[in-house]
């Protein structure tokens, strides 16, 4: 559990930080750009604790984080992506893509080429997590207007 909450708080940290760092002027905005990268985080690390794949973890925690930036972004009325962006920083594979770095360097194209692949599949699911998120969202909100208009 102690593993679960320090990623947590980490993602927050993190997401929190680039908040800053993408000028998100009010403090409760901020506040809230950090809360869904600790959620993001605390499911990609609680899965990953219940022994589900890399990408399994990556997907869910994508799903979670994206559904908790459209609401807080509708309640806010701010941009979801300002949400988005910070809460998907943690959960960017920059470690592998380094590691990938290296084994270029030091002329193992092989084990190179397995990483790029990680790194990519990571990357996708991703973006998959969002898009079906977003997907879904604009669906519901383009239906309910049609509803409205009779």
């Amino acid at each position: 559990m102690h593993q679960i909450l320090t990623a947590a708080l980490g993602s927050f940290l993190a997401s929190l930080g680039f908040g800053v760092l993408f000028n998100i002027r009010q403090k409760s905005k901020l506040f809230v750009a950090g809360l869904i990268g600790g959620v993001g985080g605390f499911v990609y690390e609680l899965l990953l604790v219940l022994h589900a794949s890399d990408l399994a973890a990556n997907f869910m925690a994508a799903i979670v984080f994206t559904v908790f930036a459209e609401i807080s972004a509708r309640k806010m009325k701010t941009p979801v992506t300002s949400f988005i962006v910070c809460a998907l920083i943690p959960l960017v594979p920059g470690g592998t893509m380094y590691d990938m770095m290296i084994e270029i360097i030091t002329n193992d194209p092989y084990e190179a080429l397995v990483l790029f692949l990680k790194t990519l599949t990571v990357a996708g699911v991703l973006a998959l997590g969002i898009l079906i998120v977003e997907t879904i969202t604009s669906l519901y909100y383009r239906l309910k207007r049609k509803w409205r208009r009779g």
